[in-house]
């Protein structure tokens, strides 16, 4: 690990001022379980870390409201899927955050950096003497032509064919999330599906955040498709493992128990948080049968494009979505 300037700050109006003065290679601080991690592999070398960790208007969240929930960035991962109300009413959102990382981490991290965590790609994370777009650009893609098991289905291109690893934001898009941030010009609000960047020809720009802006909150708006909601995540292993495939629903049944609102959104097959228009309206208006659970999940998938060894994620992410229907159906009718 390189040798890095420190400051430590206590509000937000000091943590955007620390940032301007840092410079472009300056890097925010606040669980650290990402940024610490990607110092060692000198894949991040900032030349200052600003640590926002003790800054108060970060760390609350409150799920009471009657219009929205809100999350403060600097809420810990797992105080928030403790939380009884989004445990009961929204468990697709508590499921995402369970069914991420262990639970240490998930004592330490943030959803913050949780949302703007970078992709596990091997050729990522291991340098040279694989290239890497997306950790030196212009050198290549090496997945391109190596092994592609982990890599995307949807959202690629010939630059990169990276995953978004997270499981929190595939669960917020589904639920139409929008990102608070401030930064040297002011505060703004953005749609989460907006926060994250397909790779094109840039695959190393990641998000959509100006210089210097932080991340302060994640508001979601109140809906009862919440409580029939549901987020399934299959793995390698069931212990500690980054999704092959994950699903997010979010649905409501009408009075003869059809399909009335509906949102979903897969994970672990595409370059950002992934939602599948096309799934929603296979279900729309249909009671929940195995048939109609599949066709969701044949629509959802309809579009991949596999390359040569992640060709199984199709038939497993179609078989996800169905799952997961059928589970938020369960829940929307209890």
């Amino acid at each position: 690990m390189r040798p890095f300037a420190y400051t430590k700050v206590e509000t937000l109006a000091e943590a955007v001022n620390a940032l301007a003065a840092a410079g472009p290679q300056a890097r925010l601080l606040a669980g650290g379980t990402t940024l610490y991690d990607l110092m060692k592999l000198e894949i991040e070398t900032p030349s200052a870390v600003v640590d926002v960790h003790r800054v108060a208007d970060l760390a609350g969240f409150d799920t009471s409201g009657d219009t929205e929930l809100v999350f403060g960035a600097g809420a810990r991962m797992a105080d928030v899927a403790e939380d009884g109300r989004l445990r009961r009413d929204y468990p697709a959102l508590s499921e995402s955050l369970w069914r991420a990382a262990s639970q240490q981490l998930r004592n330490m991290a943030t959803l913050g950096g949780n949302l703007l965590q970078r992709t596990r790609c091997p050729y990522f994370r291991g340098g040279e003497p694989f290239a890497c777009n997306k950790r030196r650009p212009g050198s290549g893609c090496a997945a391109q032509e190596g092994l592609d098991r982990s890599h995307a289905l949807f959202g690629g291109s010939e630059h990169c064919i990276a995953v978004y690893p997270g499981d929190w934001a595939t669960a917020l898009v589904a639920f139409d999330a929008e990102v608070d941030v401030l930064g040297p010009s002011g505060a703004r609000s953005l749609p989460l599906s907006q926060l994250h960047r397909e790779p094109g020809d840039t695959p190393q720009h990641e998000h959509n955040l100006e210089p210097g802006e932080i991340i302060t909150a994640v508001r979601v708006p109140v809906t009862p498709a919440g409580r029939g909601s549901a987020y399934l995540k299959i793995r390698d292993r069931e212990s500690y493992a980054f999704a092959l495939v994950s699903a997010a629903v979010a649905l409501t049944l009408d009075g003869d128990g059809r399909v009335d609102e509906c949102r979903i959104a897969v994970g672990g097959v595409a370059t950002r948080p992934w939602r599948v228009p096309a799934a929603e309206q296979a279900l729309r208006g249909n009671t929940i049968t195995e048939a109609s659970a599949r066709a969701a999940g044949e629509a959802a998938f309809a579009d991949a494009r596999p390359g040569r060894a992640n060709a199984f994620k199709v038939e497993l992410g179609t078989r996800t979505v169905a799952d997961a229907v059928r589970l938020a159906g369960s829940r929307a009718v209890a």
